[in-house]
């Protein structure tokens, strides 16, 4: 079965960076969607950044020119999200999703389909503090 696992969070000053990670596994596929949500306290979950198989990275507003999303360099298994400058408002749960198409690149999947991600991980915790 396919597994997201994300690693990463913590606590940090404001104006720190931290790295997640989201790693997805247990599946052989081609194509894929790879976003990074966040939960605000007292907010609905947002998409934050989202990265494809065939290259479209996207990042909200209130991020751009601090998050950067990637993909590692030796394996598309392995997801990263780069938090600079980071803010107070930006302390709450990430969680990194997945879309997955097969693995003969016959179902393909791309993220400007839109729609829920049917995979998801536990979370991680960034917390940062004044």
């Amino acid at each position: 079965s396919v597994r997201v696992v994300e690693s990463g969070g913590g606590s940090v000053q404001s104006g720190g960076s931290l790295r997640l990670s989201c790693r997805v596994s247990g599946y052989a596929y081609a194509t894929y969607c790879m976003a990074w949500y966040r939960q605000l306290p007292g907010k609905g979950r947002e998409e934050v950044a989202s990265i494809d198989s065939d290259g479209k990275i996207t990042h909200v507003d209130s991020v751009k020119g601090r998050f950067t999303i990637s993909q590692d360099n030796d394996s598309k298994d392995t997801v990263y999200l780069q938090m600079d400058s980071l803010d107070p408002d930006d302390t709450g749960m990430y969680y990194c999703a997945a879309n997955l198409g097969d693995s003969a690149g016959i179902y393909r999947v791309h993220c400007s389909e839109g729609g829920t991600l049917p995979f998801w991980g536990q979370g991680t915790q960034v917390t940062v503090t004044a």
